[in-house]
């Protein structure tokens, strides 16, 4: 079997698993066997895709049912896109483990097994589509079943607070998705493709303006997906509402596909559109204003909610400089934060349940109560707040550096809210572990001091408490795990960084990208022959067209 037949299969097989698991609605251990083995191959799957394109350093190309782009549907694997399905398929494992462990628990009262299942394997279907699609339609089916799993997932429990959430989130979302596909309709019209690999020279030769048009009209779809500042509004509302293994997947994965799309369609499709100044200004606002929020917040959820924010405009600044160093530094930054926040997400989910709420008005001694934990929520703050050795005080020097090398005075503003955001997430967290951890539990009564006084409690706090204190070792496993590749990720930050810069050197020179899906040379429009499957040069589709 070739490595390009096993692209498919990072989207088949969560599919199938998804079916199977809804048959299987009945028998929890079935769907459980199913979901972990699934995820497992996908894992697997991802390792051997991601080895393949980068020691031949040419993408792997599917065309689906062998019809060649741009009649047909093509999945395109590069380092990014493997780098990024494989980090997703590893946190998905770690935190189904923890998902499982918790239903175990409290008799899926959170997460019931036959609804969670089936939906938890079509969202990460839908993210590995979004990877991997070759064409702007298909990323967008993508997003729609990743969104349309979220919908059920945000609202798992039925609590007010999550109806709430998950409304907003739904009327967001949508409308994101309405101006996604708004913009594909009339990118089609202009260019007569949705094929990126094909847009990547049509684009080029209409208009500039059309092009700016275009380019905006996307860009607001995904900044929305990716909670940009100022459409990052929805986010801290709905993501802590959740149960704790939803929250963790959403927190750390579903923005992620909007900045990956960002970096897919800034330097493959827009070459020509002047994008820097306005995306660093974005890049600014967002770390601003997200960490301004944090800093205020006494529940633990919606202060990392904030963060998350904030932390998107670090990977905006590497996507908005333009340069090799700034998109591997901002490639490595997304590595970081998806692990970071997925693992302090689910640490959150343990202090919860030791300390039956994730308020820090009510929360003390847990250093004394639940020490394992607190050694695990010390390591992930950190890491999340950028103190060195760790991959957050790397990935940020990297971007900084990145940054330095540019003749831009915006850039050096950047450089220093970069540092002063950094500075303040960890004064935040640190916030927290003082008075959850490090404060005595005789003090929490009626407590009142300079870190509480002006913090706000939100009015939904329903969603995020719980009277469970039962904490099964296979949740404290997978939260341990979890946190051990954020370490991993510090240890090996040498060849990781490596492999993000070769990956944005195949991101910032798009005709890589272009000759992989069309190996004999851009598509003619008179050429009607369908294609096979290829990676990169030889072997590719022969179909494909000739210049």
């Amino acid at each position: 079997m070739s490595a390009v037949s096993l692209v498919p299969l990072v989207v088949v097989l969560p599919l199938v698993g998804a079916a199977l698991a809804l048959v299987f609605g009945r028998r929890r251990l079935v769907q459980i066997v199913i979901s972990i083995t699934t995820l497992t191959l996908v894992t697997i799957i991802a390792s051997i895709l991601l080895a393949v394109v980068d020691a031949e350093n040419a993408p792997l190309v599917m065309n689906v049912g062998g019809w060649a782009p741009p009649f047909g549907i093509v999945l395109v694997v590069d380092r990014l896109s493997a780098i990024m399905v494989l980090v997703s398929a590893l946190m998905l494992l770690g935190v189904l483990l923890f998902a499982i462990g918790q239903g175990v628990a409290d008799g899926d009262r959170e997460t019931p097994v036959s609804i969670f299942h089936p939906t938890y394997l079509i969202l990460a279907a839908g993210l590995f589509d979004a990877f991997i699609a070759g064409d702007l339609f298909n990323m967008y089916v993508g997003f729609e079943m990743l969104l349309a799993a979220s919908y059920v997932l945000l609202t798992l429990g039925g609590t007010g607070a999550r109806i709430r959430a998950g409304t907003t989130y739904i009327v967001v979302s949508l409308m994101s998705s309405l101006l996604f596909l708004a913009a594909i309709a009339v990118i089609y019209g202009a260019t007569g493709t949705v094929t990126m690999a094909l847009l990547s020279e049509r684009i080029g030769a209409l208009p500039l303006e059309i092009q700016a048009v275009l380019c905006v009209a996307l860009l607001v779809g995904f900044g929305v997906k990716a909670a940009v500042f100022p459409m990052s509004f929805w986010l801290p509302d709905s993501y802590p509402t959740a149960p704790a293994p939803v929250t963790a997947v959403f927190a750390g994965l579903l923005t992620k596909v909007g900045i990956y799309a960002i970096i897919r369609t800034d330097r493959l499709l827009f070459i020509q559109v002047p994008l820097q100044i306005p995306l660093l200004i974005v890049a600014l606002l967002t770390l601003v204003i997200g960490i301004l929020g944090a800093i205020s917040q006494a529940d633990i959820k919606r202060l990392l909610s904030f963060t998350l924010v904030s932390h998107i405009g670090y990977m905006l600044f590497g996507v908005a400089l333009g340069t090799e160093i700034g998109e591997g530094a901002a490639i490595f930054y997304i590595v970081h934060h998806i692990m970071v926040q997925t693992a302090l997400f689910v640490t959150v989910g343990l202090v919860e349940r030791v300390g039956r709420s994730t308020s820090v008005t009510k929360l003390g001694g847990l250093l004394k109560t639940a020490p394992f934990v607190a050694i695990l929520f010390f390591v992930g703050v950190l890491n999340l707040g950028g103190i060195p050795p760790f991959s957050g005080f790397l990935g940020k020097v990297a971007l900084f550096e990145a940054g330095a090398a540019a003749p831009n005075p915006l850039v050096y503003v950047l450089i220093g809210a970069g540092a002063l955001t950094s500075l303040l997430t960890l004064y935040a967290l640190m916030r927290v572990w003082n008075l959850a951890f490090w404060r005595p539990a005789s003090e929490v009564a009626d407590y009142e001091g300079r870190l509480t006084d002006r913090l706000q409690e939100h009015a939904d706090a329903e969603g995020s408490s719980t009277t469970l204190s039962t904490t099964p070792r296979l949740m404290v496993v997978a939260a341990t795990g979890l946190i051990a590749l954020t370490v991993c990720l510090t240890v090996f930050a040498g060849p990781l960084f490596a492999l993000a810069e070769r990956a944005a050197e195949n991101v910032v020179e798009p005709q890589v990208y272009i000759d992989a899906v069309f190996p004999n040379g851009s598509f003619d429009a008179g050429d009607t022959g369908s294609g096979g499957t290829g990676s990169g040069g030889a072997g590719a589709g022969d179909d494909g067209g000739g210049r």
